[in-house]
């Protein structure tokens, strides 16, 4: 009857675990909580994305541009971990069928920073933010099934 009742009120019962407890066992998170925190990290990782665009335009803004717009994709990328958990989504990420993808994209992640921070080349932090791009694409059209083969005929028919 507790139990109907801390239903019923809106009290879950993994309330006395703190968050992330409750984000590392993936499990123990209501659906509708974790879609609430899909949504509201990958906002935040849509938001620093545009942010960082934005200041790329302001003097000495490369840096800015470069910290918010790899920050903006690893919070899009993390929104995914509450609706599979995180396990599952790195056990996912490293599957044979993304493991490229997976490896391009984290690679290039820190060579964004890297370039704009300790190599301070301009050109290549926004060479590697393309590349950023391009490959959170490749890796994330990877789980539609078969987005990737319709994406190849696509660029294949478009360039010959």
């Amino acid at each position: 009857m507790d139990k109907l009742r801390r239903v019923l009120s809106g009290r879950e019962e993994n309330e006395e675990l703190g968050l992330t407890a409750q984000v590392l066992d993936g499990s123990s998170l209501s659906f509708s909580t974790r879609v609430k925190w899909f949504v509201i990290c990958f906002a935040g990782g849509v938001l620093c994305s545009i942010l960082g665009s934005a200041l790329l335009f302001i003097p000495a803004g490369l840096k800015l541009f470069a910290v918010f717009y790899t920050l903006g994709n690893i919070l899009a990328l993390s929104s995914t971990c509450f609706l599979m958990g995180p396990l599952k989504q790195l056990k996912r990420m490293f599957e044979r069928t993304r493991l490229i993808a997976t490896i391009v994209m984290l690679l290039c992640l820190v060579l964004t920073l890297c370039a704009a921070f300790w190599w301070k080349k301009n050109g290549l932090a926004i060479i590697f933010c393309i590349l950023q791009f391009l490959a959170m694409t490749w890796y994330s059209i990877s789980y539609i099934p078969f987005a990737r083969d319709a994406v190849i005929k696509c660029f294949t028919t478009c360039l010959s």
